[in-house]
């Protein structure tokens, strides 16, 4: 039986420089800065949209030093998609970078791992490693959208759609989760931070926010499994992403099709 295609898209909203020692265990000490770009996606069928994270807001950019662009929720609503239709929202986990803006969808429901809820209101918070990409206040309005019973705690591996599963990968945080989108070019992958950049996987050489390596090593095996070539994977944070896909908007959105390389 033929799964349901999906239309796969990247929207760029912030972006920082960073050192290579910030974004690779393993590398060379003479290479140059590079930028580390911030993305939220989203996936459309007919009417149907699936949003995956929601980004951060101005005031978080100005307390991390990252450059905004736009707010990645507010410019949903500006390529014409409507926010309260947005019934379905993944959130890969819940650093700052992903899980921010919640409370402007108040409508939708919010589908991420139970431990990734767990540990970023557990004792391992205590420790500023761990804490440092959480905001509190991120965590709190999932907290409050669980009292509004509008979180899905999910374990393991599930299908929110026919053509969309999401699976659990951890390494990066205890809870990280991947997202697999079946489009007109076949599965893809959207690897979120469990490979920030596309060398991350090719190099095996992991980010180094990560609180466990081996289950972030064991996470590239998976995102390979899952995709049907290396050229299906979606990286987190690459640059690359706006290099390799055909930009779509016309309102500087800097929306990109990951089902149009080009």
């Amino acid at each position: 039986m033929s799964k349901k295609i999906w239309e796969a898209y990247a929207m760029r909203y912030a972006t920082v420089q960073r050192r290579r020692q910030e974004l690779f265990i393993s590398y060379d000490p003479h290479d140059e800065a590079v930028h580390m770009d911030y993305f939220v996606w989203f996936l459309r069928s007919g009417k149907e949209t699936i949003l995956v994270d929601t980004g951060f807001n101005v005031q978080s950019a100005a307390q991390r030093k990252r450059t905004f662009l736009r707010c990645p929720i507010e410019s949903l609503k500006s390529a014409g998609i409507a926010l309260e239709n947005i019934h379905d929202t993944i959130i890969t986990h819940a650093h700052y970078d992903h899980a921010g803006n919640t409370r402007l969808l108040p409508k939708t429901r919010f589908h991420l791992q139970e431990r990734e809820i767990h540990y970023a209101t557990g004792k391992e918070m205590r420790h500023a490693f761990c804490r440092h990409a959480y905001d509190p206040a991120d965590v709190c309005d999932l907290v409050y959208a669980n009292f509004e019973e509008r979180v899905a705690f999910q374990n393991g591996e599930f299908e929110l759609r026919d053509g969309i599963t999401v699976h659990w990968v951890g390494g990066h945080t205890r809870g990280l989760q991947i997202v697999r989108v079946h489009t007109q070019r076949g599965w893809i992958v959207l690897a979120s931070d469990a490979s920030h950049y596309l060398e991350n996987i090719q190099k095996r050489s992991p980010f180094p926010i990560v609180i466990d390596v081996e289950d972030m090593l064991n996470g590239y095996d998976l995102i390979e499994k899952l995709a049907d070539s290396p050229h299906h994977i979606i990286a987190g944070h690459d640059p690359l992403t706006t290099q390799m896909y055909q930009p779509i908007d016309s309102k500087g959105l800097e929306i990109y099709s990951l089902t149009q390389p080009l």
